[in-house]
């Protein structure tokens, strides 16, 4: 059994410490938490052995093979840098770090302690994801000629929901850092490397209430994104991201082709990743839904449909770790996502295109 520690007790207590539980080879052994009290509460709620308010206490211990970090973004470079250093095995939620140099230095960490590092990018863990990329790779479509992506969701629509984390960019908040972050990622697996981008990005609700103080405070990160990218291959790809509107389609992709057209899509508007069903045709045949392979389905779900997806995601960290060889995901793979983001925010800034480095260039440098 890998014993696992987790950092982050909101996500990590609605998916995490349920998905490593569910794993026939890990076990929480640990939980962090900034306040002790709520950590052994945590600990005692879900039979985890220890509890601690420190961090380093919490690698230090000899049955913690592996830590799960699932905090705030802002939180993640510092924390992740304590696991590295302490040769444990890292899963990192996304967006990774605050930039992409806090990036870079994780991914090399990871490599010179000789530890697996991965990253929470479930979308290729899904079943009709998994399809849609086996489907793509067979040349269902045809040489490229437009990708059209439409992630709408509502989960900041409530005027009335509080100010956070989320709501300030200094802290790693907005819908191109939790969204966005996994677009990236599997625009990069799905379709190869991106030339250049151009993106505008809003804030629809621009003041919040604090929930300390009860007064107005100002919201400086972006609810709605707006990006054109070219990708490496020429092939342009529109991506429009919202987590204020109330959509029927919450989350869209569309490839069009000289030979045919492909589609996953979602109008699940409760779980963001069941709900996903795929749709292909050929030139002057009807759209129409193309069944998932038992081979590919969940062989459970849960009532958080998060939890599936990311077993999964566990799933291929062990085996990584079993080998001690570097798997996909990987930190690098964080890296191409957290690159795309930060230009994004520069394209944004100076409205114009920007032109995106090779990993391998960037990696060089």
């Amino acid at each position: 059994m890998i014993g696992v520690a987790i950092a982050g007790t909101g996500f990590g207590q609605k998916v995490h410490i349920p998905g490593f539980q569910a794993h026939p080879r890990t076990e929480v052994v640990a939980v962090y938490h900034r306040d002790i009290n709520k950590a052994k509460a945590i600990a005692e709620s879900h039979n985890i052995h220890h509890a601690s308010d420190s961090l380093a206490d919490i690698v230090a211990l000899p049955e913690v093979q592996a830590v799960s970090i699932s905090t705030p973004p802002f939180l993640h470079y510092e924390m992740a840098k304590t696991v590295l250093q302490a040769r444990k095995h890292l899963l990192l939620e996304k967006p990774i770090t605050l930039n992409v140099f806090e990036a870079k230095e994780l991914y090399q960490l990871a490599k010179a302690k000789s530890v697996i590092a991965t990253v929470d990018f479930e979308f290729r863990f899904v079943p009709a994801w998994q399809l849609f990329a086996e489907l793509l790779s067979e040349n269902y479509v045809g040489k490229l000629r437009l990708i059209k992506i439409d992630w709408l969701g509502s989960s900041r629509a409530d005027t009335s929901r509080p100010w956070n984390w989320y709501s300030d960019k200094d802290k790693g908040g907005g819908a191109l850092g939790s969204l966005g972050s996994h677009a990236f990622d599997y625009i990069h697996w799905l379709f190869g490397p991106v030339r250049r981008l151009n993106a505008y990005l809003s804030t629809a609700i621009p003041t919040r209430v604090d929930p300390i103080s009860g007064e107005s405070k100002a919201v400086n990160t972006d609810d709605n994104c707006i990006l054109t990218l070219e990708l490496a291959n020429g092939t342009p790809c529109q991506l429009s991201i919202s987590a204020v509107v109330h959509a029927a389609r919450t989350h869209w992709v569309e490839v069009y082709g000289d030979r045919g057209t492909l589609i996953v899509g979602s109008e699940n508007q409760k779980d963001y990743i069941h709900g996903f069903r795929v749709w292909g045709s050929q030139p002057g045949k009807p759209l129409t839904e193309i069944e998932i392979p038992n081979r590919l389905i969940f062989p459970q779900n849960y009532a958080d449909g998060r939890i599936s997806a990311f077993i999964r995601v566990v799933d291929q960290w062990v085996q990584g770790i079993d080998r001690n060889q570097e798997i996909t995901p990987s930190l690098r793979e964080g890296i191409y996502s957290q690159l795309l983001m930060d230009l994004s925010h520069e394209s944004h800034q100076k409205s114009s295109w920007v032109d995106v480095p090779s990993l391998e260039g960037f990696l060089s440098n």
